[in-house]
């Protein structure tokens, strides 16, 4: 099942995507937001269901805009170095131990919108992205307990800015430019795919940049899971991005870097395409307010 935010004339919503229609969820079923929705879903899951199959009102997908369907994670976490082909184009050794950092979640951005290239670089990046999202509370999770903790599978472009990614060792800054997160363009649930066998590809343009297969993950969603969990607790709607296939822009020659006019589009098996168009930020954009930017 795929579980979308959306926004139409009546305002910011949640919903089924079947086939090209969206499915309103109503309020008697579930009110709420997108976190708690996947903390319930094996108990709505039925009544969900009877919304596609009895032909419930729906809209034309394309007569709604998609928005990301974790808009605010508590934790947004990324993997570095996760595929072994992408390891080999960096030169990097094969981690023993999961490569983690942060991207703040005030980068999270929707389908469709504008990857900003800020003004202070031009080594603007994209990373095509498996990512799981969480749908129970869980700690110190087991390898064969963790499907029971992972609520759903989604698409990021973990886009970075390869300069500032290097100006610190943890990568967060070079990871959480705003706009710099895109996420969707929904969530496929659990019951529905195999998160490690899913053919995974990126464009920029018309030009195919990345290919690969979740399969070749070194460590897989399920070891993540275990991984952290055994840290911190991890709760619904935490999002963890399983780092990405080799065909990145700052390893091509000359540098494929993203500039303005590009698109980016990934494409995931089993859950669909995030596109985003590229964008000059401005340079008069700072503020101080008490108030986000609308």
């Amino acid at each position: 099942m795929k579980l979308a935010r959306y926004t139409d004339s009546g305002g910011e919503q949640l919903g089924i995507v079947h086939s090209d229609r969206i499915f309103p969820i109503p309020g008697d079923i579930f009110k709420g937001s997108m976190p708690e929705l996947l903390s319930q879903f094996s108990q709505l899951k039925s009544r969900l269901q009877q919304l596609t199959d009895n032909n419930c009102d729906s809209m034309s997908l394309n007569s709604v805009q998609l928005l990301a369907p974790i808009p605010q994670p508590e934790k947004f976490i990324g993997v570095g170095l996760n595929y072994a082909d992408h390891i080999a184009e960096t030169g990097l050794e094969t981690p023993t131990f999961p490569t983690l950092f942060n991207k703040q979640s005030s980068c999270v951005t929707n389908p469709d919108a504008p990857i900003y290239r800020p003004h202070i670089s031009d080594k603007l990046d994209y990373e095509g992205e498996l990512a799981f999202v969480i749908g129970q509370y869980c700690r110190n999770v087991s390898v064969e307990d963790a499907p029971q903790a992972i609520a759903g599978y989604t698409i990021v472009n973990d886009v970075s800015v390869r300069d500032w990614q290097i100006k610190s060792p943890t990568w967060t800054l070079g990871k959480s430019f705003d706009s710099h997160g895109p996420m969707g363009p929904w969530i496929v649930t659990a019951d529905s795919l195999d998160p490690h066998n899913l053919e995974l590809k990126t464009w920029v343009n018309d030009e195919l940049r990345q290919h690969s297969n979740t399969r070749n993950l070194i460590f897989n969603c399920y070891q993540l899971v275990e991984t952290l969990s055994s840290v911190c607790t991890l709760k619904p709607g935490d999002v963890i991005a399983t780092g990405t296939c080799s065909g990145v822009g700052v390893k091509m020659k000359p540098r494929g870097y993203m500039k303005p006019g590009d698109k980016v589009t990934i494409e995931i098996q089993g859950i669909g395409q995030l596109c985003n168009p590229v964008e000059q930020e401005s340079e008069h954009n700072s503020f101080i307010s008490q108030h986000p930017l609308s």
